[in-house]
């Protein structure tokens, strides 16, 4: 099996910038792709990045431009580099990737964007 820790969420004021991290223990050799989502105060779970074993990245149009996603596979660890950012992305972030088959998500960490 597959856990994933999230950290990194704080309040941030608009235009600042958070990184966050997760990292995964467990059955690892069985992990490819790594993503995060969010889910904001009475709305449904949105994807956000995602990134592959070999690096590529796919990001929601949201946040193009703005949030980058990284891995250090050495330290299996996932990282959402979140800059300019706005009250619209205050939400719980989640991890997830699948493993074995499987949908595994961390507890999430939650990111406020307020002034």
């Amino acid at each position: 099996q597959v856990q994933l820790v999230e950290s990194g969420g704080a309040l941030v004021q608009p235009g600042g910038s958070l990184r966050l991290s997760c990292a995964a223990s467990g059955s690892i050799f069985s992990i490819t792709t790594m993503a995060w989502y969010r889910q904001a105060p009475g709305k449904e779970r949105e994807f956000v990045a995602i990134i592959t074993r070999i690096g590529t990245t796919n990001y929601a149009d949201s946040v193009k431009g703005r949030f980058t996603i990284s891995r250090d596979n050495a330290k299996n660890t996932v990282f959402l580099q979140m800059n300019n950012l706005k009250s619209g992305d205050t939400a719980v972030y989640y991890c997830n990737t699948v493993a074995s088959g499987t949908s595994v998500w961390g507890q999430g960490t939650q990111v406020t964007v307020s002034s």
